[in-house]
């Protein structure tokens, strides 16, 4: 269960609209697209389930339980450690980006709107130690401090992570609104699923395998025209 005041704040900090910058990645969606991986609805639904089940969402989704849990026992060596896999298990220069710089965002954020003790000791331990929060662990550690239902905080996460992948797909493709809806609607069970894996397999199963989305990610730094970050 999540209470009412838990659901504004999650609807609030994924929303478009809070100033993390998720607009200005695609996370190698736009390489996807300039080399007709991506061509239309069904093939943006296809990419993004992959990247959901087996890339990014995958990995995201371990992070966040891991952060969600270390928070929740108030276990400070073992966010320590997740940060650290949050900061080194990336496949590229610019899927790290994009992960480190809406982390540190969306938790400078979080400290000028909705700040709270705990999580300004945290955001000092990270500056002590050098390290920016992925975008994830982030969102985590902010959920367990709110005291969260770690279901439906993942489950928000991962909607809003789609959802911008989405958003990407309309621009780049392009395609419309209604498409838009519709690999949002498909991508429904997909998400469901990833939640229910992620906060039952083992605690320490991190892996994650989108060797074509890496591809392709490293293809975007030098691609000629770009549009987005990532």
């Amino acid at each position: 269960m999540i209470t009412d005041e838990g659901l504004y704040k999650l609807m609030t900090w994924l929303s478009p609209n809070f100033p993390v910058g998720a607009f200005a990645y695609s996370h190698g969606l736009e390489t996807a697209v300039e080399t007709g991986r991506v061509t239309d609805a069904e093939s943006l639904i296809r990419w993004i389930d992959g990247i959901l089940r087996f890339g990014a969402g995958r990995l995201d989704a371990a992070l966040f339980r891991a952060a969600f849990e270390a928070e929740s026992a108030r276990n400070d060596a073992r966010l320590d450690a997740v940060v650290a896999r949050g900061a080194a298990q990336r496949g590229t220069a610019e899927m790290a980006l994009e992960s480190n710089a809406q982390g540190r965002a969306f938790l400078d954020a979080l400290l000028k709107s909705w700040p709270q003790l705990r999580l300004i000791a945290w955001d000092q331990r990270l500056r002590e130690q050098g390290r920016e929060p992925a975008y994830p662990i982030a969102v985590a550690v902010a959920a367990a401090i709110a005291k969260m239902a770690p279901s439906a905080a993942l489950n928000a996460y991962l909607n809003a992570f789609i959802g911008n992948l989405v958003s990407a797909g309309l621009r780049l493709v392009p395609l419309g609104q209604t498409d838009g809806q519709r690999a949002m609607a498909a991508l429904e069970a997909p998400t469901l699923d990833a939640v229910h894996a992620a906060l039952h397999r083992a605690t320490d199963d991190f892996g994650a395998a989108a060797v074509t989305v890496d591809w392709l990610s490293m293809q975007h730094e030098t691609q000629y025209t770009r549009l987005f970050r990532s």
